[in-house]
């Protein structure tokens, strides 16, 4: 591995035969966000091709892998046709991969497919340059088109819209999670597709419904995983918790397969968390379950705007059960420039969910996703969006651009400090009984004074948190310095930086007693070392 560059992982089908399909004559592809994703769609697309699964190949790159040595990788297998799934954020990257591919080697057929191509894809620079698009759910779709192209059957439009497959009727992919994946990747799973709800801002919106996998042989499959050796499962279901016997049957297998490993993120719905669900939810340790919770906004008159049902009460109420009487790790999400928001109602919103004490508040900026009927909002609240992905808001009705522009820090800094865990002593201390309006100044601060969002070093981020807070006065100075020193005790950094050099070489360093009860009690920091 050289240059930075993530190795590039080759998975070959190894089910039926096709006399007529060489090897390598497909490829499956796609650019992740980091080399610890993984696809689950191409691994079904490979286990739903059949009898020309022995001639496919699944190869996976990142997003920071140089687009000519994609192609001379892809090049090098020699294959027939290559088909690209396309999220926002591969779309600029896998752009050029396939304008190289058709100026080297233009008698391959590109296939392109996935939720950033499956609407409003006719003026984009991808679609241009592809053999065929396929929308929508191209589980058997990608099939039924390769037999077509080896059998030399011209299809007879460039665009094919797929039929929405039964669940049932599809080819688990499990079987093609190789033994890397299993050691070095997340392992994403389904139990259900689609979703019920109608948010505006969300492609699932535009499910019928949601369906679910036949659960036995669901279970059959986490199971020949976890016998694998697999212990990180993130389950990508929009609903997880909408069918509570379903939900309960699989933290029942979880929770049979207990051990100091095992990693289970969940999707759920704030305001459905009935009592039989509570009780199995209460019996996990700490480390286990991680619960991504869909807050996006606690503004009633917002939520109807964007078709967002969510019972205000039952979610305050459920948070704070999960939090005081689970010990999952709980991972909320705010959505900042919503129609109808305005930054004193988004802030209020911040400073309820905070009052909750979720591990982690992730601070989103709307984006404007293709296909999505948050459009609909766009004259009548000035809503304008970047052209380029990932789309996110520029500047609505109530958020003028310069706002649009400190949210966009203040979610950053937040990320850096708040949710990295490294800044549990002190960020108590600076967020005061305010915290959107304490972190607010002190991102403005910060900003102000250091000019640099991405890039820093924790050891730079200590004393811009330092710097910070004492010229604000967030809170008592003694009081910031022994709980900043304190975090960066644990932070295993080396060297004492100025505002830390008045500190007595006393305590300095915690004891391995006080790093074990440290890693004990979640303190993330002091496991990093």
């Amino acid at each position: 591995m050289t240059d930075g560059v993530s190795p590039v992982v080759i998975h070959r089908g190894t089910r039926g035969s096709s006399p007529s399909a060489p090897a390598n004559t497909i490829a499956l592809c796609t650019l992740n966000a980091k080399y610890i994703h993984s696809s689950l769609g191409l691994r079904y697309l490979l286990a739903n091709l059949d009898q020309l699964q022995t001639a496919a190949t699944l190869q996976e790159f990142t997003i920071n892998q140089r687009a000519t040595d994609i192609v001379e990788t892809l090049l090098d297998l020699k294959p027939e046709i290559i088909g690209f799934g396309v999220y926002i954020w591969n779309i600029q990257q896998t752009t050029e991969v396939i304008q190289l591919i058709k100026a080297v080697a233009p008698s391959i057929t590109l296939i392109i497919g996935g939720p950033e191509v499956s609407y409003e894809y006719e003026d984009t620079a991808i679609f241009a340059s592809c053999d065929y698009l396929i929308t929508g759910q191209a589980d058997i779709a990608f099939k039924t088109l390769c037999e077509d192209i080896i059998g030399n059957r011209t299809p007879a439009e460039k665009v094919i819209a797929a039929i929405p497959p039964p669940p049932t009727s599809l080819n688990p992919p499990y079987d093609h999670y190789n033994d890397e994946d299993i050691a070095n990747r997340i392992l994403y799973v389904e139990a259900s597709r689609g979703c019920p709800f109608k948010c505006e801002f969300c492609l699932s919106a535009l499910d019928k419904t949601a369906t679910p996998f036949e659960l036995p042989a669901f279970l059959s499959h986490m199971n020949d995983l976890y016998q694998r050796g697999a212990r990180q499962f993130k389950f990508v279901d929009r609903t997880f918790n909408l069918k509570t016997d379903t939900c309960i049957a699989i933290l029942d297998f979880f929770l049979a397969r207990l051990d100091d490993q095992l990693f289970v993120h969940f999707e759920v719905i704030p305001d459905k968390l009935p009592a039989a669900l509570k009780s199995a939810l209460s019996r996990f340790p700490a480390g286990v379950l991680q619960f991504e919770v869909g807050i996006q906004s606690f503004n009633s008159t917002v939520q109807q705007t964007i078709n967002r049902k969510q019972h205000a009460e039952k979610t305050l109420s459920n948070l704070a059960w999960l939090r005081n009487h689970t010990q999952a790790y709980i991972h909320a999400d705010l959505i900042a420039g919503l129609p109808g928001e305005s930054l004193e109602s988004f802030a209020s919103g911040f400073n309820q969910l905070a009052a909750l004490r979720p591990h982690e508040i992730q601070v989103g900026i709307l984006k404007r996703l293709r296909g999505t009927s948050i459009i609909r909002h766009t004259e009548g609240y000035a809503m304008r969006y970047s052209p380029v992905a990932p789309y996110q808001l520029l500047s609505n009705r109530d958020l003028d651009f310069a706002t649009m522009q400190k949210l966009q820090r203040f979610a950053r800094y937040w990320d850096l400090i708040a949710n990295s865990s490294r800044f549990n002593h002190c960020l108590p201390l600076i967020l005061g009984e305010t915290p959107f309006e304490s972190f607010w100044q002190l991102s403005a601060w910060i900003h102000s004074h250091y000019q640099q969002t991405h890039k820093i070093s924790q050891k730079r981020l200590f004393e811009m948190i330092y710097q910070g807070a004492r010229a604000l006065s967030l809170c008592p100075e003694a009081n910031l310095l022994e709980a900043l020193t304190t975090d960066y005790d644990y932070s295993g950094e080396k060297g004492k930086p100025p505002w830390l050099q008045q500190r007595s070489e006393r305590n300095a360093t915690p004891t391995s007693h006080a790093k074990r009860q440290a890693r004990q009690a979640g303190t993330p920091a002091a496991s990093q070392q």
